[in-house]
């Protein structure tokens, strides 16, 4: 499996927006699903947000009404546009594929995680 690849991450004002990809060769044909995860420096990676092959969506509390996830399958690439961003957002994003639905290749489970795009968020 190759590794998949973050990108959109970069530095905003509070308030401001920002649309990360996550794009893995291989994503669509196995059926897989990914979740976002996010780490603050000195913090434990947490979990933002997540979607299944059939475009189902989860996000964490603090996210709702403000992050979109969606999918991509002709590009293999989940997006998830960040908007009315908060100082507190700030922290490096990572996608991982998982298997999240009953059609998902066992091989989603043991893709390796992306290495992250950082987002910082300013007041």
């Amino acid at each position: 499996q190759v590794q998949p690849v973050e990108s959109g991450g970069g530095s905003v004002q509070s308030g401001g927006s920002l649309r990360l990809s996550c794009t893995a060769p291989g994503l669509t044909s196995n059926n897989c699903g990914v979740r976002w995860h996010r780490q603050r420096t000195g913090n434990q990676r947490e979990y933002v947000s997540a979607i299944t092959r059939d475009g189902v969506t989860d996000y964490v509390d603090s996210v709702k009404g403000r992050f979109t996830i969606s999918l991509d399958k002709a590009r293999d690439t989940v997006y998830l546009q960040m908007d009315s961003l908060r100082p507190e957002d700030t922290a490096m994003y990572s996608c991982q594929l998982i298997q999240n639905h009953a059609r998902a290749s066992r091989v989603c489970a043991t893709w390796p995680r992306g290495q992250g795009t950082q987002v910082t968020v300013s007041s």
